[in-house]
């Protein structure tokens, strides 16, 4: 029986919750601690979620000698530290994303886990999700030729606050390292991380972040992904993978529940996916697997594809001419 992976979680934000709440589905993991800037707010977070440890510091945190791995869940300014502050402890890590900032932060983390021997991982949940899995074997398999294009948006209208850390330049606010991630890593999933040419345009807002953006990345072969994203506008959500003998269709690609086949213009099959759980699960069960078989990173989302969607990430920003306060 697969060993289970006794779980930190660092920060007790939304996202945090939701993975505290998922990790309850996950086959091979228990949630054992958790950590926060005040003691109050780590033990309402850990009575709310039968966690049996909760602690005042990040630092405590990652001192735990029964932590396995550790989620770190905090605004992507302090990814950097608090992926090292948990490397530098030798725990594996989980890290939400987008993965840091910028290329550079990431670099020096994948530097210092790989000359430790640690785990290290983006959390990007979308990437195992049943419905992508059953994409990634459709478009393996051939089923629908040749990729030639890809489509995929993903925003949302946000309320207008200011201070809020989707519009907060000091917390790297925008649409691009928030909603874009999904986008742009879709299309790193599907055609790669390194488009011969990107073309892009955004609409940066009073605050000083992109509020809306557009990316077209060119690939050999004249192949091409199509992607936007938004924090202040509501998108369809949807991905599309075009081929030549047919496409596959993902509703709210991001989240999956759903996808679908058509060869020509016939739907000839549609997956759907009847968990109970939102997913975020399944990236947790990818750590305990990589763990158990003393990998050091996952073959679904592997270090090198995610600092080059960063250092693809810093070029659309460099388009723009957007820097956070704090670069």
């Amino acid at each position: 029986m697969e060993k289970k992976i006794k779980w930190g979680i660092l920060g007790t934000g939304g996202i945090a919750k939701k993975f505290a709440e998922d990790l309850s589905y996950a086959s091979n993991a228990d949630r054992i601690a958790v950590g926060s800037r005040t003691k109050n707010s780590a033990k309402e977070f850990a009575e709310r979620y039968g966690i049996e440890r909760a602690y005042g510091s990040y630092q405590e945190l990652a001192e735990d000698k029964d932590v396995d791995a550790i989620y770190v869940a905090t605004p992507h300014p302090f990814h950097k530290e608090n992926v090292m502050a948990c490397l530098r402890a030798g725990k594996a890590v989980l890290c939400e994303k987008p993965f840091t900032v910028r290329a550079e932060e990431l670099e020096e983390l994948i530097d210092f886990a790989k000359d430790k021997k640690l785990f290290l991982m983006e959390a990007m949940w979308t990437r195992f999700l049943p419905p992508i899995v059953k994409v990634r074997e459709w478009i393996n398999n051939g089923k629908i030729g040749e990729v030639r294009l890809v489509k995929a948006d993903f925003g949302f209208r946000a309320p207008w606050n200011p201070e809020w850390r989707l519009l907060n330049p000091d917390l790297g606010g925008g649409a691009l390292l928030d909603a874009g991630i999904y986008p742009v890593s879709f299309a790193s999933m599907i055609l790669g991380a390194k488009p011969e040419k990107i073309t892009s345009t955004a609409h940066i807002g009073e605050t000083g972040v992109d509020e809306e953006f557009s990316i077209i990345m060119s690939y050999p072969g004249g192949k091409t992904a199509s992607l936007n994203g938004a924090v202040r506008l509501n998108l369809t959500n949807e991905a599309y993978i075009l081929g030549t003998e047919g496409y596959i269709h993902i509703p709210s690609f991001h989240s999956a529940k759903s996808a679908s086949l058509y060869i020509g213009k016939e739907k000839v099959e549609t997956f759907i996916d009847d968990r109970e759980s939102t997913g975020y699960a399944f990236e947790a069960e990818e750590v305990g697997r990589a763990l158990s078989e003393g990998l050091k990173e996952s073959s679904v989302m592997p270090l090198n594809e995610s600092l080059e969607i960063m250092k693809l990430m810093d070029e659309v920003r460099g388009q723009w001419g957007l820097k956070y306060p704090f670069e």
